[in-house]
């Protein structure tokens, strides 16, 4: 396409990322959604019938099933869209918020939209305990309860949990708890730098959640709560989880809440609202390939996203993969070096240069929003050039993306 015609970011946002016992806890991942879809739109000057398709990513359904079902449409709605909106609720897993973006893409490609809005929502800490069978009566006996984030689930159809394939498929390439508890205590100290530094900041990434009390002043959640200082020491002696070889809940990200938005447009309708794009799209892409290879998806996509865009891998300037757990990062980058040790260490020094999900935390519905416009804010910084993120999504979905600032 034309310089006119291609698709940029106008505005990224989103809230902190919670610990899991926080005051965020309590709040619908809806209500999240809402959050993060207001500042977008008030940082442009964009009203809500400007936005002409909205794609809304969540992927806990245990938990927005609180307020029954399509979460975007009732997001939309509470944020002041026109009843007239169109608006999709989606889940691909972590994937989903990227994959929000992507059907954005295609949807002004196809023009069927001038702007489009991702969003991305999670509350994982506030999911309830699941009690099948009550509804038909329970005469005599115990009650059962599910919880449905312990191993996501996957184990009750018959697949491993997540965290059992992507260690051992890291060991399998190589990649041993060692590397991977050193890799999560460089994202904690990656993090403290940028935040430190002022780069992980209300105004850009991060509006703050303010929470209102019957008594008192409000609680203000303004930066992610989970960031931690840790010790090779200490991550030694954790355990590892769900029979893997490896994870652990130190190289592991915390279980959160939160929310991202990202508005696309044009160039020429940003040009005519006078708006500066943050980022350009250059491509993307989704993948998928067997269940057991998800520490293996993100580069996979980038590799196909590359292909796409007719670049390569030394083309990058930044790398963000979602820390689902170490073992991603780790395993995705060998395999895009090749191989070869020596390309490996040079991107893993720009993979995740402000850390990552061990750190910030991961509202999976969110994550992979949030790494698209950490990568885009950071490119801003360091005066521009281009970027590829990618995620992995459960039982081995991709999105990937590349931009250019």
């Amino acid at each position: 396409m034309s310089n006119q015609e291609d698709i940029v970011i106008v505005s990224a946002v989103r809230t902190p990322f919670s610990r899991f016992e926080s005051a965020m806890a309590d709040i619908p991942s809806i209500d999240l959604g809402v959050i993060v879809m207001k500042e977008a739109l008030r940082r442009v000057g964009i009203k809500p019938d400007e936005v002409d398709d909205l794609y809304y990513g969540s992927c806990i359904p245990a938990e927005y099933a609180l307020e029954t079902d399509v979460p975007g449409r009732q997001a939309t709605l509470l944020a002041g869209f026109p009843a007239e909106n169109n608006s999709v609720s989606l889940d691909r897993a972590c994937c989903s918020s990227l994959t929000a973006l992507r059907l954005g893409v295609m949807s002004i490609r196809a023009g069927e939209a001038r702007t489009a809005m991702a969003v991305g929502s999670e509350n994982m800490p506030r999911t309830p305990h699941l009690a099948p069978g009550l509804r038909s009566g329970k005469r005599l006996g115990h009650i059962k309860l599910i919880d449905c984030l312990f191993e996501l689930g996957y184990k009750s159809k018959g697949f491993n949990s997540v965290a059992l394939d992507a260690g051992e498929v890291a060991v399998e390439h190589g990649v041993t708890r060692e590397m991977q508890d050193a890799w999560a205590q460089g994202s904690q100290e990656k993090y403290a730098l940028a935040f430190a530094a002022g780069k992980i900041k209300v105004g850009e990434e991060i509006i703050p959640v303010v929470i209102p009390q019957k008594k008192g002043d409000p609680i203000v959640i303004d930066k992610d709560e989970s960031p931690r200082k840790t010790t090779l020491e200490a991550l030694a002696k954790l355990k590892p989880i769900y029979g893997s070889p490896t994870v652990t809940a130190g190289n592991a990200p915390p279980l959160s809440a939160g929310a991202s938005a990202i508005i696309m447009m044009t160039a020429s309708r940003a040009k005519e609202l006078g708006l500066k794009p943050l980022a350009t799209i250059v491509a993307t892409v989704s993948s998928a390939t067997d269940p057991r290879g998800i520490a293996t998806i993100p580069a996979q996509t980038i590799e196909k996203a590359l292909k796409r865009a007719g670049m390569t891998i030394g083309q990058m300037d930044l790398i963000e993969i979602n820390e689902a757990f170490a073992a991603m990062p780790l395993v995705s980058t060998k395999l895009l070096a090749g191989g070869d040790e020596k390309v490996w260490k040079q991107l893993l020094d720009k993979t995740n240069v402000n850390g990552g999900a061990i750190a910030m935390g991961h509202p999976v519905g969110a994550s992979a929003a949030r790494i698209t416009m950490t990568m885009a804010y950071e490119l801003a910084r360091r005066g521009g050039g281009y970027g590829v993120a990618a995620i992995c999504g459960g039982l081995a979905q991709g999105e990937a993306i590349i931009i250019r600032v």
